[in-house]
């Protein structure tokens, strides 16, 4: 802490016990009523996680396995919890081909329930739209601060690089997980597969093994302007299966945690 230089957040009403210096009196005048003043800490860690909600996040290659949105859920859920409780202010964001839903920035314990109900909430839903949804989030966001982006990024990469550019434009820190099915990275399908579009249905019947050298070749490819584009503008990537175990992503976390001090 660098001192104790604090914002308001919002009023609550007094609860015995509570320290009566934050008593608010001059509403006490107005309505008879005791209420206290909420404060955030001016000195601590603004953090924004974003989650991709898009159809595209329901996949799972095994039956009764964890899909992609449950897993970024499961991991943004860690992260908020790591973050309040070193009292850092935490807002959510829930999108698809728009913002579904947006949760504030607060760093008090019962946030977190706000933030675990929002994450238990979410469904997947539409289209993938990253770029628009980053570009208004970026706006919003006023205050420098992390920006935490969990999604499997199926969208155009020069598209969502530049939603990614505007959050380090307003010089925020950014870390990506980016999250896939182990069978999207390798299309590891014995028999013939007919797959079927989550976004818009769309179906197409393969033998695996007769793309499976080309396929992963594309999709390395991807991963690597992702990772490329990321780095030439100081972006934390890190690209992640649904079978990583999750220390591995939260020591993402934690050392960049480190490296901002």
């Amino acid at each position: 802490y660098h001192g104790f230089s604090v914002e308001f957040a919002e009023y609550r009403q007094y609860m015995q016990g509570d320290n009566i210096k934050n008593l608010d009196w001059k509403v006490f005048g107005k309505t008879d009523r005791y209420y206290m003043k909420v404060y955030e800490e001016e000195t601590n860690l603004k953090a924004t996680i974003l989650v991709d909600k898009s159809g595209s996040m329901g996949f799972s290659s095994e039956n009764g396995g964890v899909d992609k949105l449950t897993y970024a859920g499961l991991l943004a859920a860690s992260l908020a919890y790591l973050m309040i409780g070193q009292q850092d202010a935490v807002g959510l964001s829930l999108f698809d081909d728009q913002i579904r839903e947006l949760t504030p920035h607060r760093s008090v314990r019962k946030h977190l329930f706000y933030l675990l109900a929002a994450l238990d909430r979410a469904e997947p839903g539409a289209r993938t739209r990253i770029s628009p949804a980053l570009h208004e989030i970026a706006e919003r966001v006023k205050r420098r601060g992390l920006v935490v982006l969990i999604s499997d990024l199926m969208d155009d990469p020069e598209e969502v690089l530049m939603g990614l550019k505007h959050f380090r434009h307003r010089k925020h820190e950014v870390l990506v997980f980016h999250i896939l099915d182990p069978r999207e990275m390798d299309l590891d399908y014995r028999d013939e597969v007919e797959f079927r579009d989550l976004e818009n249905g769309t179906r197409v019947r393969v033998e695996p093994a007769f793309i499976k050298k080309e396929y992963s070749e594309r999709v390395n490819e991807w991963i690597r302007r992702l990772d490329r584009g990321c780095k030439e503008h100081q972006i934390d990537y890190n690209q992640l299966t649904t079978t990583t175990p999750f220390d591995q992503a939260l020591m993402a976390f934690l050392n960049k945690r480190d490296r901002m001090g």
